[in-house]
């Protein structure tokens, strides 16, 4: 599904990702987990277009996109929910999701109906601004906006920041249903251990901008010494 060879990139002159690589495999959710500064949000900007590759391939369900602009990356099936989610505050939840059509005209876009059958408060509240939400409400909405373009591949970073536990929860297990449901694969970037037991198949630890250890998530359940080495500080 995911294919990283011997990637390079980073602001400017300073590199943060160099020689990586990986493979995520299809209809699997995967945790990407360290510390700070170890490249994990310039890794999912630079699978979307947002940081230019310096070297190497990245293939995304049999095409090549490290060249790719956003857009086009966002339309062969690849979503993105950035950290601090962005939605649109001043617009209603259902102006939100039909702006996230656009472009989408003729692909395989979900119908709403799927949307608020998934995530019933965005029914109850469409009318409602997004910009009065709680945070995890946001949460909620950044991930129905990704979602219902259809993606084959969900990319979210840091989803739990800034939201109280019981609603993280809550997001895991939905997450999880809708990945067993459509086959959906995930790559999600998470400190929130108790998300990535939930939401997780593997595990991937990453330390200075490479994977540096990878484990499937009973490993994870019974044996926390990896957590222990890639994110104590």
């Amino acid at each position: 599904m995911l294919e990283i060879e011997n990637l390079a990139a980073g602001y400017g002159e300073a590199l943060v990702l160099r020689d990586f690589s990986c493979r995520i495999a299809p209809g699997k959710v995967t945790a990407l987990m360290g510390r700070n500064g170890m490249g994990k949000t310039t890794l999912m900007k630079t699978i979307m277009g947002l940081i230019r590759v310096k070297s190497g391939r990245i293939m995304f369900d049999g095409t090549a996109i490290e060249k790719l602009p956003t857009h086009h990356i966002s339309r062969i099936g690849m979503g993105y929910v950035p950290q601090g989610r962005e939605i649109f505050a001043d617009f209603t939840v259902a102006e939100n999701l039909r702006l996230s059509l656009l472009g989408h005209e003729g692909g395989n876009v979900l119908p709403i109906e799927q949307i608020y059958d998934w995530f019933p408060i965005l029914k109850e509240r469409a009318e409602q601004r997004a910009g009065t939400f709680s945070g995890g409400q946001q949460q909620i909405l950044a991930i129905a906006r990704a979602l219902i373009g259809g993606p084959k591949m969900l990319l979210l970073d840091e989803p739990t920041e800034g939201i109280q536990p019981s609603i993280v929860h809550d997001i895991g297990a939905q997450l999880s249903r809708i990945a067993r449901e459509t086959g959906l694969s995930i790559l999600i970037v998470e400190q929130n251990v108790d998300m990535v037991r939930t939401l997780a198949d593997e595990v991937l630890f990453m330390e200075n901008g490479a994977i540096q250890e990878r484990c499937d998530i009973e490993t994870l359940r019974q044996d926390d010494s990896l957590l222990h080495r890639y994110l104590s500080v």
